[in-house]
Order: structure tokens, then C-alpha cells, then sequence
């Protein structure tokens, strides 16, 4: 009598399945969801989760962009191509339109990463959105570590640590009063190499500027930033050519590349297997500001 194989599911397959699993959650749970989509590689994945999801038919929520005006050519064309290809409503929240009608400030450093977060709780009020799917992974940065898949925002949109609810045995909660809104974070327990490896897996195109390539760059603090119009050479400093790429897509003025020869999506796995600094550590100035940058941005309301 033979005897049946075991059914076996593999780590990417059933990363996968909690994923689609979380954003139907939200789709039965929630009137207007909506998901931050920026070109980068996590919120790439979370759009290709996101067609798996809900096919053969469209997907059911817009996008939105909170657009620094500091940005990388590669990514927005990118973003704009993808957006068009699925048939996706973009919304596109505008730091600069902030500034011009004195939402926010323009920072003495020229920066705007800090000053995103008024632009995305304006946002969210204006469009009403109550669901924010987001690709922030917990092993990116300890106070990302501290999130639940869904993370409840008050009605100013502040994070709370203390004040978040048990997932029980994948048991999502996504009661809100109105004006208060839940971040879904679908990605939460991927790591890096977990999205690499799914980039290979679904045969996922990104932005060039993920795989090695010369670029013209300068050394702050040990990192090195694309010199471009939002970064400028200081006196007594020196660009040159590297062999670069870059690990994570944010504000240009505020975003480093780490030195590569991966240029192909293997060599990348390769590279992020060896590693043992994070992403956001190894190329975010933002981060660098003090030990709870990311707690203190979150719990005014950011990502």
C-alpha cells in the first residue's frame, strides 16, 4: 500500500498565503482602504500580493504616493509605469504642494522626510481612508519590530505602543471609531532576503537603481549619497564614481547607496544572505538623528 507524501508548504508559500490572507481581512473589515505605494521593492511585493489576492479581478482599492518632490527619476517612472499597467487610481499627496499652501515647512537642511507626516494625515482625512496598507517589515528597525499586522492610529493618526491589541492566532481586530484608522502591515514577518527571494520567485521587475551601477557619489558618515540636485557637494568635499546600488528607495536627500557588484537578482540574494547590517541602517540618514528617530516619526503619525 503506498503510502501518501506529506503536504509540505515552503517559508515563501506561506509568507505569502498570511500576506493575501491580511488584505482580505481588510477588504471584509474595511470601507476604504488604501495602499502606499512608492516604487520601492516592499511595496513592489505588496502590490504583486495584492493582484494575487483578489484575481482575476482588478484590485479593489487606489494607491497612493506620498511624494516628497525628492525623488529618484528610476522610481517614479517606475511607479507610474506599474500604476498604469494594472489600470490603478494613483493618489499622489505632494510634500511641495504643502509647502506652497503653508501645511508644513521646509526644514533649514532642505530635507523632507520629517515633513511627510502632515501630508499624509492630510491625506488620509481628505480621501477618508480608515485602512493604510504599508510595507514595513518587522526586522527592518526596532520600533517596526514593536507593530502588530494591524496597528491602530487614533483619530490624529498617532501611534501608541502601549496601546495595541493581541493577534491571537491570526485574529486581526480592525474595530475604529470614525476618524480613527488602522496600518496593515502585510509584510511584517518577511525579512529582506524573504523579499529578494520572492522578487526571483514571481519573476518581479524594479527600478534599475536596485542592481549595481555607476553612479556619481559623495561620502557623508560613511555612506554614500548620489550627488543630484537635492544633494550638493560641501566645502572640502570630493565626489567620484562608485559601483553602486541601492538596498531601499526613499527621499533622495536623505537615501544612501552601499557599494555592489550585484547586478543581477541571484548576486543580490547573494549580497543580503552576507549581510548583517539592516537596510535602514545601512543607508538611511533619516534613522541616524537619534536611538528612537523611527519611534518618535511613528508615533506622530508616519509610516
Amino acid at each position: 500500500m503506498s503510502q501518501t507524501k506529506p503536504y509540505r508548504v515552503s517559508h515563501l508559500d506561506a509568507l505569502e498565503a498570511e500576506s493575501i490572507f491580511v488584505m482580505r481581512e481588510v477588504m471584509a473589515e474595511f470601507e476604504r482602504p488604501v495602499l502606499l505605494f512608492s516604487g520601492g521593492k516592499d511595496s513592489i511585493v505588496m502590490l504583486r500580493l495584492a493582484e494575487k489576492a483578489f484575481a482575476p479581478a482588478r484590485i479593489p482599492f487606489p494607491v497612493m504616493h506620498i511624494d516628497t518632490g525628492h525623488n529618484f527619476a528610476e522610481v517614479l517612472e517606475y511607479r507610474d509605469r506599474r500604476v498604469a499597467s494594472l489600470g490603478l487610481n494613483l493618489v499622489v499627496a505632494s510634500v511641495q504642494e504643502a509647502i506652497d499652501t503653508g501645511l508644513v515647512r521646509e526644514l533649514p537642511d532642505g530635507t523632507r522626510n520629517r515633513i511627510q507626516t502632515p501630508v499624509l494625515l492630510a491625506a488620509v482625512e481628505k480621501y477618508r481612508f480608515d485602512a493604510l496598507f504599508g510595507g514595513a517589515r518587522r526586522d527592518e528597525e526596532k520600533a517596526r519590530a514593536k507593530e502588530r499586522m494591524f496597528s491602530f492610529r487614533d483619530e490624529f493618526g498617532q501611534w501608541d505602543p502601549k496601546n495595541q491589541r493581541p493577534e491571537l492566532w491570526a485574529l486581526y481586530n480592525g474595530r475604529h471609531h470614525p476618524g480613527e484608522s488602522i496600518r496593515v502591515f502585510p509584510l511584517s514577518n518577511w525579512t529582506e532576503l524573504d523579499v529578494w527571494h520572492y522578487i526571483a520567485k514571481e519573476n518581479i521587475p524594479l527600478p534599475s537603481i536596485y542592481y549595481a551601477h555607476d553612479r556619481e557619489v559623495v561620502e557623508r558618515n560613511g555612506m554614500f549619497y548620489a550627488v543630484n540636485e537635492f544633494i550638493r557637494l560641501r566645502d572640502g568635499e570630493t565626489s567620484e564614481v562608485r559601483r553602486v546600488r541601492y538596498r531601499t528607495v526613499g527621499d533622495a536627500s536623505q537615501t544612501a547607496a552601499v557599494l555592489s557588484e550585484a547586478d543581477t537578482v541571484e548576486k543580490v540574494i547573494d549580497e543580503v544572505a552576507a549581510t548583517r547590517i539592516t537596510e535602514r541602517g545601512a543607508t538611511r540618514g533619516d534613522d541616524k538623528v537619534s536611538e528612537a528617530a523611527m519611534e518618535d516619526r511613528k508615533r506622530e503619525g508616519y509610516f
